[in-house]
């Protein structure tokens, strides 16, 4: 192992190289300031504060969450996004949560990559590229607080917050740190989720009922205004898929040709699905071409207009209960890395005949910056 650095490169410093370029990192996009209200970042406040935070969360700027299976084009799509923001002079805040991910084709405010090193989490952990991935997001996802800060301090000049997320959608399906992450994000702007498929993928019946089902999954998970995005329309129309979801009978005829134990199964449950597409928004994006961009941004409006009618007085009714799991989250995934430490420190010791004066000290360096470590801006 190397002597130097090794709690560096696993959880690695944000320092900003001077003062002024770490305050004035510029969001995305140009504009005059705009009149939102700031959001605040703590829904625990309105208990020791005058006014309740959930009244006063603003109209923007507006949160959107790209999730989507890998290949399905949702950073393409985000990059497109991106591009069509700023030509309209919108002003646009745009944070990486992918840590794998080589290269970004859109400018970054804040990225995972300048926090935790994956492959150093891989390494070190025994894990392989899902596993090091997950955690790496597990172990951001416990200072979440801090990334809300910094778009707290941004919010009165911003209109729109995009947020890319890694292919393993399981984040938000069942792990801990997406929970975390929505949470956060939804007591303190109007948050979106935005469930980006790639159609010609969808063309096989029992391929679109699962794309369909993890969207299902995920929006009951989240409970936040959902839109399905269904992108590469410059290759295939999915003029076919919204038949599916408007007409039972047709996609019960596309599943009659299939014979498999997977097929009888979609049957099955289609119809079942059917409440779920009724309520659901669904646009045809390409994010080559640009199709369909006007049509996701109306239905994003619609959304966040959602957000606040529905969403909110949820949000009121919920309030102690999301931020008591949120907080019991995040004590989770700490205790969790503190398991995955000893057990890495006992497997290097039977491995090795023992753990060396040099391996124990870079261990508990690492516990202490991942307790310690901060998020910056770009």
């Amino acid at each position: 192992m190397e002597t130097a650095g090794f709690a560096a490169s696993l959880v690695a410093e944000c320092a900003p190289a001077s003062s002024s370029s770490a305050s004035a990192s510029p969001p995305v996009g140009t504009g005059s300031t705009g009149d939102a209200e700031m959001g605040p970042a703590d829904p625990l406040k309105s208990e020791t504060g005058p006014a309740d935070p959930l009244k006063s969360i603003p109209k923007s700027p507006i949160v959107i969450l790209m999730i989507g299976m890998a290949g399905s084009g949702k950073s393409t799509w985000m990059h497109r996004m991106v591009i069509r923001l700023q030509s309209q002079k919108k002003r646009v805040y745009t944070i990486n949560l992918d840590p794998a991910v080589r290269n970004v084709a859109y400018p970054v405010n804040v990225d995972i990559r300048d926090t935790v090193n994956y492959k150093e989490v891989m390494k070190h952990f025994g894990l392989g590229p899902n596993g090091g991935i997950m955690t790496s997001l597990n172990l951001f996802a416990t200072k979440f607080d801090q990334v809300l800060a910094l778009i707290d301090k941004r919010a009165p000049d911003l209109d729109y917050v995009l947020i890319d997320t890694p292919g393993q959608i399981e984040v938000f399906n069942w792990s801990a740190s997406g929970q975390i992450i929505l949470d956060s994000l939804a007591v303190s702007f109007p948050t979106v989720v935005c469930y980006v498929t790639d159609t010609a993928r969808c063309a096989k019946p029992v391929t679109f009922m699962s794309n369909m089902l993890y969207a299902c999954s995920i929006l009951y998970k989240t409970k936040l205004p959902f839109i399905i995005a269904f992108n590469k329309v410059d290759v295939m129309s999915h003029s076919f898929l919204i038949e599916w979801m408007e007409d039972f009978e047709k996609v019960g005829q596309a599943l009659s040709r299939e014979s498999s134990y997977v097929a009888s199964l979609a049957r099955s449950m289609s119809l079942a699905m059917e409440e779920f597409y009724r309520n659901i928004r669904s646009v045809g994006v390409s994010a080559v071409t640009g199709q369909g961009c006007e049509d996701f941004e109306r239905a994003v409006r619609e959304a966040a207009e959602e957000f606040h009618t529905e969403y909110v007085p949820f949000l009121q009714e919920q309030r102690r209960d999301i931020e008591e799991k949120r907080q019991h989250a995040i004590d989770e995934q700490i205790k969790a890395f503190e398991r995955s430490t000893n057990r890495a420190k006992a497997t290097k010791r039977s491995r090795e005949g023992g753990l060396d004066e040099m391996d124990g000290d870079d261990m508990e360096e690492l516990e202490k910056d991942v307790r310690d470590f901060s998020i910056q801006e770009r």
